[in-house]
């Protein structure tokens, strides 16, 4: 959360000539619900496993940049699921980095916890092979990185 997945990811996809995707535009319209929508509404679990039906199914698609949501890739078979399908490249950034970009919250349910969920999550976050350090960098910066990432790979 905060790290730029999806604007970086937008950027990649335009350089690159592929498709974009963001998870949570996936779940919203093919669930018919906002994310808040659903975490009021649903629960957490009802959105992860949304989530996880989502990630099934771009895992089968070529040619496509992925953004998945903070905790898609925490569940051990999503994660391993994306892992097999591509390039998969973590986006991080300093806690000090992600309040500023978070201070308004808005349309993040799980914004107000994010130093727990990141304490949480930092286990599965540091099994993905590659990861960028968003902090210091420009969303171009950042997405010419991963570029270099892709050709090597």
């Amino acid at each position: 959360m905060g790290t730029g997945k999806t604007t970086v990811g937008q950027l990649v996809a335009d350089f690159i000539g592929w498709h974009f995707v963001d998870t949570d535009d996936e779940v919203e319209s093919r669930f018919g619900k906002s994310i808040p929508d659903i975490f009021k509404e649903d629960g957490e679990a009802a959105f992860r496993r949304y989530e996880r039906i989502i990630c099934q199914s771009l895992a089968a698609r070529d040619t496509q940049v992925i953004a998945t949501g903070g905790g898609a890739l925490v569940d051990p078979a999503t994660r391993e699921l994306m892992l097999l399908s591509g390039l998969v490249v973590c986006l991080t950034a300093s806690p000090e980095v992600i309040h500023q970009r978070l201070a308004d919250g808005e349309g993040r349910p799980l914004a107000a916890n994010w130093e727990q969920l990141l304490e949480q999550r930092r286990e599965a976050y540091a099994a993905i092979p590659y990861q960028i350090d968003t902090s210091d960098l420009e969303p171009q910066d950042v997405a010419e990185k991963v570029i270099g990432l892709w050709r090597g790979s």
